[in-house]
């Protein structure tokens, strides 16, 4: 039964999750001779464990339990700023973390030619619409003119969503992750790239890699 428990088979609708990263640490912690379940392979591992949120939520309990934060900026930007104020805020040392440890995700649009970027976008754009509509499905191709395939409302309500991207050139993605980092002070950025196609996509990573080398050597 503790072991079905663990696994979280036939879970009461309640909520239990401070609890459950709790219990998680002490998985991949130091085995103890009165510990009754053991994860295999876990003992003694330590992996280092994040919260991720998208709300205020896993922001205090990142901040309570001394962990590492990363934001869903990608695509749930709302509540970012004041999430991470209060992370930084409310933040407990622990045996796992002397300070707060803040990741933010940003999407990346990056081409050498200045027009490109809005066509790669496209592909996130109409997969996020599909997604809000309830129609979840693989990453469409990407299109010439947005406005001609969603309408102009949700078309707003999907770029808020994606308000956390950097689009464009070498030099305008530099720019745009400089003003990224002066605004919200991040610790780490991680990436997401949602591009249709595979090569474009490396080119995309490869130009915010280098952005990324160009931004660290000027500060």
């Amino acid at each position: 039964m503790g072991t079905a428990r663990a696994l979280r088979r036939g879970m009461e609708q309640i909520d239990t999750f401070s609890q459950d990263v709790t219990e998680l640490i002490g998985f991949l912690g130091d085995a103890t001779p009165d510990q009754r379940l053991r994860a295999i392979p876990g003992p003694g591992t330590k992996v280092p464990i994040w919260i991720l949120g998208s709300s205020l939520y896993g922001a205090q309990l990142a901040a309570h339990l001394g962990l590492p934060y990363a934001f869903a900026s990608h695509f749930a930007p709302a509540a970012l700023e004041e999430a991470v104020a209060l992370y930084r805020h409310r933040f407990e040392p622990s045996a796992y973390l002397q300070e707060p440890f803040f990741m933010l995700a940003a999407n990346i649009f990056a081409a050498d030619d200045a027009t490109a970027e809005t066509f790669l976008k496209s592909s996130m754009q109409q997969g996020f619409a599909r997604l809000r509509s309830g129609q979840p499905g693989p990453l469409p191709h990407p299109v010439d003119d947005i406005a001609a395939h969603l309408d102009p409302a949700m078309i707003r309500m999907v770029d808020q969503a994606l308000s956390c991207s950097v689009l464009g050139t070498p030099e305008m993605v530099a720019e745009g992750l400089k003003q990224l980092i002066a605004q919200y002070s991040p610790d780490e950025i991680i990436f997401n790239g949602p591009i249709h196609d595979h090569i474009a996509r490396l080119r995309s990573f490869e130009i915010a890699a280098g952005a990324m080398q160009s931004v660290s050597a000027s500060q």
